[in-house]
Formats: C-alpha cells, structure tokens, sequence
C-alpha cells in the first residue's frame, strides 16, 4: 500500500470511528456527516484506482443515510 492509499485509509477509519460514535449517541445528522465523508474518500480513491473493497461494511453507510 502506497502513502496515498495509507492517507485514504486513515481518513475513513477515522470518519468510521466517528460515525460510530455519532450513531451510538444517536446523532442522526452528524453520523450523516461522517458517512458523506467516507462516500467522498472512497469515491476519490476509486478515481485513482484504489480497490476499498474491504474498507468499510456499505450497510454502515446505508444506515446513516439521510431519510432512512
């Protein structure tokens, strides 16, 4: 794994620590917050060809969407 690819993944284990804090304390709109910036940091990383496959469980990101 590249410096590049080390940063990304930093970056959304950080923003999943924190969306799971958010949902614990049952903050809605926050753990939004924090599952739009992993969308962002997967979907850059996906533009540079990174395989996040394995990253994040997408049902994490599912249950924090907006309206659900």
């Amino acid at each position: 794994m590249n410096e590049f690819e080390t940063n990304l993944l930093s970056q959304v284990d950080q923003s999943r620590q924190h969306l799971e804090v958010a949902s614990r304390a049952g903050h809605e709109y926050e753990a939004h917050l924090h599952g739009a910036r992993i969308r962002d940091l997967l979907e850059m990383a996906a533009r540079h060809g990174v395989d996040t496959s394995d990253w994040v469980d997408p049902a994490l990101l599912d249950a924090v969407a907006l309206g659900n």
